[in-house]
């Protein structure tokens, strides 16, 4: 018989400070316990998932008192949907321990000699500030396990409830938490879910089950803009013509703002649209962003920074460190659709886009065009392989390299290429410091950290942005 593992609970423990990716620490008898699901001040019991010799890892069961830093959440489904992790906290405070996971990553990870680190860029607004949401139908809702109790005390049996229209549950595949409002981006955008949804139940048509692979109405996908623009798309588990119009039709006569409305049908096992042809059913297909004087094309499969106001304040942080005064040659790697090396192309003699993802690439170049630059250049493929000595004799090298990976970070080989090219300033945008601080301490071979700034993109959550700026060192 397989051996039990003993439950270990303490109890009463102070958390004292806040670790990293949303935990916080104490120290018992010597040794750091990393928890969950509280924040330093809270007095909490623990039960450990993890036990060593020097740290241990566990979840908050119990809170026996508050910290003193805690406010109100301001949403229903705070604790449950798993979005927002740190409404409980001021913004004021998320902020300052944004700030200490920087410092942490950089020099624990790093190693390596670091400037001061600037005090952090927050967001002038809080909420309603995501640019694009997605939202899952599912035939089986997330219920709380107290809700689940006092459901069957009530004599309902919890499985036999209608699906729910929100979020994937946090750990569970299968399961959406029904969402009543969410706060993150403004209506029409929970007015639009409840609307589809009501209507698919009314109709007696079941949500989509992942698990069995059955059902009608599946995702959804609502964006907004600045510039007033709204883009629906739809995603259904199979293709019922009349069903659909009557659905789509019903939707742009109660919502007009709509300007760009699809569907797309998805047969396969998992979610993702990457391999799948969204279907224009009125509108244009895309919508129009713009950061400062720039526009952007946003189609139903773009990706596009998802807090406009931070995208513009974090590439204007980028350009400040790119130190450009209209003479230099900028390599843009990992460009994505083109917004950092379009936003810059200004102050700049040539901008040279690479990114792995040849959709993308389409869309900088017909970003590039909508905005007359005729100083840019995209190409698809990996940095390795394009960015050789014949490249660099057509297009020049790099007097300033810009670089955004994904959570990642880059690759070693990226990392010895950057080396080798050694172009005399680097950008480093990041979206993990943890990653960021691995790479910095291998550049370090050659290059100094010479500016360091956080940017807070995404309230209430653990996220954070970073840019690093890197001087190849005088003896390189």
């Amino acid at each position: 018989m397989r051996k039990q593992k003993k439950r270990i609970i303490l109890e009463n423990i102070l958390v004292e400070d806040y670790a990293a990716e949303g935990r916080s620490l104490a120290r018992v008898d010597g040794k750091v316990v990393f928890i969950e699901g509280a924040v330093p001040g809270d007095q909490v019991d623990v039960q450990l998932t993890k036990n060593k010799s020097d740290w241990a890892e566990g979840h908050t069961i119990a809170i026996k008192s508050f910290s003193p830093d805690r406010v109100q959440p301001f949403c229903s489904h705070f604790g449950v949907c798993g979005g927002c992790q740190w409404q409980m906290l001021p913004y004021e405070q998320q902020l300052k321990y944004k700030q200490k996971q920087v410092t942490d990553n950089l020099t624990r990870i790093g190693r390596i000699r670091l400037p001061e680190i600037l005090p952090i860029v927050g967001a002038d607004e809080t909420r309603y500030y995501r640019n694009k949401m997605e939202y899952t139908f599912a035939t089986r809702k997330y219920i709380p396990s107290d809700e689940f109790r006092r459901l069957k005390a009530e004599g309902i049996d919890p499985d036999a409830l209608p699906g729910a229209a929100g979020f994937h549950a946090r750990g569970f595949f299968d399961k959406v938490v029904e969402i009543d409002t969410c706060h993150l981006q403004e209506e029409p955008t929970n007015l639009i879910r409840k609307f589809a949804a009501a209507y698919t139940i009314e109709k007696g048509i079941p949500f989509y089950n992942i698990k069995e692979h059955q059902g009608w109405l599946r995702n959804m996908f609502v964006r907004n803009t600045s510039t007033g623009e709204l883009m629906v798309n739809i995603i259904f588990g199979y293709e019922d013509v009349a069903l659909r119009e009557e659905l789509l039709n019903s939707l742009l006569e109660r919502f007009p703002q709509i300007t760009t409305l699809l569907y797309t049908i998805n047969i396969k096992k998992n979610d993702s649209l990457f391999d799948l042809h969204p279907q224009i059913y009125t509108g244009k297909g895309y919508i129009i962003e713009k950061l400062e004087d720039f526009q952007f094309k946003i189609s139903p499969k773009s990706f596009f920074q998802t807090n406009t106001k931070q995208a513009e304040k974090l590439y204007q942080v980028t350009r400040d460190f790119a130190e450009l005064n209209g003479t230099q040659t900028v390599y843009d790697l990992y460009c994505g659709t083109g917004s950092i090396g379009i936003f810059v192309s200004k102050q700049a003699a040539k901008v040279i886009g690479v990114e792995v993802v040849a959709d993308a690439i389409e869309d900088a170049k017909e970003n590039a065009a909508l905005n007359g630059l005729a100083q840019t250049a995209f190409f698809a493929g990996d940095v390795i392989d394009i960015c050789d000595d014949a490249f660099f004799v057509e297009h020049g090298r790099p007097d300033v390299i810009i670089t955004d990976p994904p959570r990642a970070g880059m690759h070693e080989k990226l990392v010895r290429k950057l080396l080798d090219i050694a172009a005399p300033l680097i950008v480093y945008v990041s979206c993990n410091p943890a990653t960021q601080a691995r790479d910095l301490a291998l550049l370090d071979e050659k290059y100094e950290v010479t500016k360091i700034q956080p940017v807070d993109m995404f309230p209430h959550t653990l996220h954070i942005e970073n840019v690093v700026q890197l001087r190849l060192k005088k003896e390189a």
